[in-house]
């Protein structure tokens, strides 16, 4: 009998991981199934498909296999180890997914058990749906206080002929109140029909925050740029700062410089816990566009003698006489 290259059928390393020999399975089972291939040999390749991820889904199915070595190649003439049955029995496992038809070569490793005997055997195979995905646009406002969207997808589907279309399917999904950036929100069954009888697979619509004019998303906290006064900065204050839950009072400490962050908690995007709303402080200098304003910023500059740019090594300003 002719050796089988499970790993190579399966177009996979022979360290891959089970999820991406499940990856694969579900690639090449929906490629090779019957109902939907045009291919000449696609029962056949779908049959070694099948087989492949048998023994390869299967730890222990796996680990006697992969003790044959790996110096084997495909159709090469094979006969298992004299000690094979001493160290290995399966002869009441049987497949996992159902009658399926495997080669003389899984049988005399694995036995014959899920055959009939004497019978014509058959395989019934029936494969998940793919999982897609969609991008569901919210603005700030509907990401705090939730919403329920109504998403138009095209999901391919097979038609009564076997051919792939696009079908439009429209979707009312609910979002909860305090979603981020990049959220998937799962919905179950909505995905690519499954073939022979499978599972839907799933949609995952993903939350994108549309920009907003001034507020800033940084995972649920909420970043605000705050202008205040000189005065205000300089000698305390308490001004009304915009949220998402609405106007609040924010104390400004005396003596504040610019880029001072200063914490609202709880005032950002709800959730256990909620997120904060981080207010930086832009201090904003009034234009002298008055002679009384003018007048003004020539009393401060003479009674305030400081040199904000000392750290970096210059000196002060040079004084202008008024023109």
């Amino acid at each position: 009998m002719e050796y089988k290259d499970y790993y190579k059928i399966m177009g996979v390393a022979r360290d891959a991981s089970q999820d991406e020999i499940k990856r694969a399975y579900r690639r090449l089972a929906r490629k090779y199934h019957p109902d939907v291939s045009k291919e000449a040999d696609a029962e056949e390749r779908f049959k070694e498909v099948g087989e492949a991820y048998e023994v390869l889904s299967d730890p222990e199915k796996r680990a006697a296999y992969d003790s044959l070595g790996s110096d084997w190649k495909a159709g090469q003439q094979f006969r298992p180890p004299p000690d094979w049955e001493e160290h290995f029995h399966f002869g009441g496992a049987g497949p996992t997914g159902g009658a399926r038809s495997f080669s003389d070569f899984f049988e005399t490793l694995f036995g014959q058990a899920g055959f009939g005997r004497g019978g014509t055997r058959s395989y019934t195979f029936s494969t998940r749906g793919e999982d897609y995905q969609t991008t569901v646009t919210l603005s700030l406002d509907e990401a705090y206080r939730g919403v329920t969207k109504a998403l138009t997808v095209q999901i391919p589907e097979i038609d009564p002929s076997g051919r792939i279309v696009q079908r439009a399917r429209t979707l009312n999904v609910r979002i909860p109140p305090g979603v981020t950036d990049g959220r998937r929100i799962r919905l179950p069954a909505q995905g690519g029909a499954g073939a022979g009888g499978g599972e839907r697979g799933d949609l995952y619509a993903i939350v994108r925050l549309a920009p907003h004019p001034f507020f800033k998303p940084d995972g649920r906290d909420i970043l605000l740029d705050l202008p205040v006064l000189p005065w205000e900065a300089a000698l305390g204050a308490t001004v009304q700062v915009p949220t998402l839950g609405g106007t609040v009072e924010l104390k400004i400490p005396k003596g504040s410089q610019g880029g001072r962050r200063l914490r609202l908690r709880g005032r950002g995007l709800p959730g256990s816990p909620p997120g904060d709303q981080i207010v930086t402080l832009q201090v904003t200098a009034p234009p002298a566009d008055t002679p009384e304003v003018e007048g003004l910023y020539r009393r401060l500059a003479a009674a305030v003698r400081t040199n904000p740019r000392a750290h970096l090594g210059v000196g002060e300003a040079a004084e202008k006489e008024p023109s």
